[in-house]
């Protein structure tokens, strides 16, 4: 069974930064492409960035020249470092990922639990 662990959500003042952080773990046989999400109240969940294993990396407009997506495909750990956080940023933010369980399986969805990032005026 597949879990995605993620940390290093928090309260940060505007201007500040946070790094979040998302593990895989258990048996699988690779990992395809990795992500962040974000969801505010009242709003839908949207893309943030995502990461391919190539390394390839795309970001939402909102979020560009401050947050850096990347990735340590030896620790099966993604990572969101975000600088000049806004207000706008509050959100929940959840971790994605595709994981090929077996050579034979497409690869499948995975979403972590999620974590609060709050950024105050």
């Amino acid at each position: 069974q597949v879990q995605l662990v993620e940390s290093g959500g928090g309260l940060v003042q505007a201007g500040g930064s946070l790094r979040l952080s998302c593990a895989a773990s258990g048996r699988f046989f690779s990992i395809n492409a990795m992500g962040w999400y974000r969801q505010a109240p009242g709003k839908q969940r949207e893309l943030v960035a995502t990461v391919i294993s190539g390394g390839s990396t795309n970001y939402a407009d909102s979020v560009k020249g401050r947050f850096t997506i990347s990735r340590d495909n030896a620790k099966n750990t993604v990572y969101l470092q975000m600088n000049s956080l806004k207000p706008e940023d509050t959100a929940v933010y959840y971790c994605n990922t595709y994981i090929r369980s077996t050579f034979r399986d497409q690869p499948h969805q995975y979403w972590g639990q999620g974590t609060q990032v709050t950024v105050s005026s």
